[in-house]
Order: C-alpha cells, then sequence, then structure tokens
C-alpha cells in the first residue's frame, strides 16, 4: 500500500548536528510533496520553534508540536487539537521541581516561562531560538494549563527525576524524553502517535498508508503506530527495536533515504544503508 502521509521529527531526526535540515533530505521531502504525499512535521518542540523548519520546507499542513499536545496548522494558524495538562496536577509537578530545588520549565499559549536565566535555559534558547520570559515565583503558581513541562538536568539526575515524578504522579502525567537530559512532562491523554492517528483520521488516510521517521523515545508511539515505522541510524537500540526498518543517521540524511526507498520507490545513494528489522 503506497505511503500517502510521512510525519517525521526534527531534533536528531530531520535535523542534522548543526541543527538544519540537510540538503538531500530537503530535496526529497520536495519530490515526495510534490506526488501528493503529505509530509508532516512531529516534535516535542513549540509550535513557534517549529515553524521556521516548516516554512523551508514550505509545509501546508497541521504540525505536531509539543509531543503531540498542539496540532496546529503552519500556515493558517488553525488549531485542530490542544490537550494541556490538568492546572492543578502542573501545579503540584512545579511545587515538588521547587521543593526539590530542580530545574523546570513550563509553556503556556506557545510561551516559554522560567523563573530565572541560567545555563540550562540558555542552552535550551540556543537550540529553540525562542526568548524565554522570566517570571520568578510565579513560575510555581501558574494560572493557566501549560502544554508542557520540561526538567533539564545531566541524564543521571534525570533518571532519579523520573523515578520520583513518575512514583509521584503515576498516570496523571505522561512522561517521555527528546534528549537523555530532558524529562517532558505532558497531558496522560497525549503522545505522538496519538496525535497522528487524530491527522491521519483528519485526512482520510489509513494507519497503513503512514510512515514516521524518528530517533528517540518520545517517537516510540508513532513509530509503533505508522504502518511503516522507521527509526534513525543515530536512535538507540530501543528505538530500533520497535521500528520496522532502520534508515542512516541524521547526519546522512536518513530521512532522505527513508523517503527515497520507501515513499518514492528509488534505490538509496550509494554508501549509506537501510536494515530492516
Amino acid at each position: 500500500m503506497p505511503i500517502k502521509l510521512v510525519a517525521v521529527d526534527l531534533d536528531d531526526t530531520l535535523l542534522n548536528s548543526k541543527i538544519a535540515i540537510g540538503p538531500r533530505s530537503l530535496v526529497a521531502i520536495r519530490e515526495a510533496m510534490a506526488q501528493g504525499v503529505v509530509v508532516t512535521i512531529a516534535t516535542g518542540r513549540m509550535y513557534r520553534s517549529t515553524l521556521p523548519f516548516a516554512r523551508q520546507l514550505e509545509l501546508d499542513v497541521p504540525l505536531i508540536t509539543y509531543n503531540g499536545a498542539l496540532v496546529k496548522a503552519s500556515l493558517s494558524g488553525t488549531t485542530y487539537l490542544h490537550r494541556p495538562l490538568d492546572l492543578a496536577v502542573a501545579r503540584e509537578v512545579l511545587a515538588l521541581f521547587k521543593d526539590r530545588g530542580w530545574h523546570i520549565q513550563a509553556f503556556v499559549d506557545d510561551v516559554l516561562y522560567v523563573a530565572e536565566i541560567n545555563d540550562k535555559v540558555l542552552s535550551y534558547q540556543r537550540v529553540a531560538k525562542v526568548e524565554p520570559v522570566v517570571i520568578g515565583k510565579d513560575l510555581y503558581r501558574l494560572t493557566a494549563p501549560p502544554t508542557k513541562l520540561l526538567a533539564i538536568a545531566d541524564p543521571a539526575e534525570i533518571k532519579a527525576i523520573y523515578k520520583e515524578v513518575h512514583a509521584t504522579f503515576g498516570d496523571r502525567l505522561f512522561l517521555t524524553a527528546s534528549k537523555r537530559y530532558f524529562l517532558e512532562m505532558i497531558n496522560p491523554d497525549v503522545n505522538k502517535g496519538k496525535a497522528l492517528a487524530f491527522l491521519a483520521a483528519q485526512l482520510g488516510i489509513k494507519r497503513e498508508e503512514v510512515m514516521a521517521v524518528g530517533d528517540s523515545y518520545n517517537d516510540l508511539e508513532m513509530i509503533e503506530y505508522a504502518g511503516l515505522g522507521v527509526a534513525m541510524g543515530n536512535a538507540p537500540d530501543e528505538v530500533k527495536a520497535r521500528a520496522k526498518a532502520v534508515t542512516c543517521s541524521n547526519d546522512e540524511d536518513g530521512v532522505a533515504e527513508a523517503i527515497w526507498r520507501y515513499v518514492l520507490g528509488k534505490e538509496h545513494k550509494p554508501g549509506n544503508t537501510i536494515n530492516f528489522n
């Protein structure tokens, strides 16, 4: 069955180590679109941080952002789906982080809020290219539900934070990670797989006609949902094991290889490999 919808993660998938879209991936995506294939982005990033890449690709489709918590059109700005965290739960999470002295930042109405500027905020800002809004102690008493809460710490500390947050909140939160030093906290009814299923239904596209490409743990649900789930060559072994195919790395334009092979029916370029699981 031909692929009619392609969902591609951004960081460490479509974007290379220079945080740019590789030229071959850009060509492959435009070739697919020219043949009537719908291509969208499915990312943990903010909507506003995703838009520059959507515009570079000339996408006119709903974008899956915040790990599926917000599905919003790239050109019209129409919101198709928004499932923020319950405000009471969010405030409990914030109170726990304040008590433990852990770093956390909140995303409300596509604005990044932080208590203070520190190295973690500056690092995030450099990648996301979004100006944070500093609100001091007001961060811990939000008055509007956040689309996402994000903890940033070194990988060992993130594991400890995950254990405590998971033990405390259970199924009141969905916990995932796009990077080893992130812990992303969103509505428990949200993930990229559910958002991709929602979008496919909106477009009248069958699950078997969907390809999803990703590299990290927050991509697992969409890789498993898609008729063809593809893991990047730079993905952890657990992600590769749960994909139907593994393409090459983000620095080798793995997205282009997957599109050429599975969507356009072209042979992959010499020097790169795609493995089947």
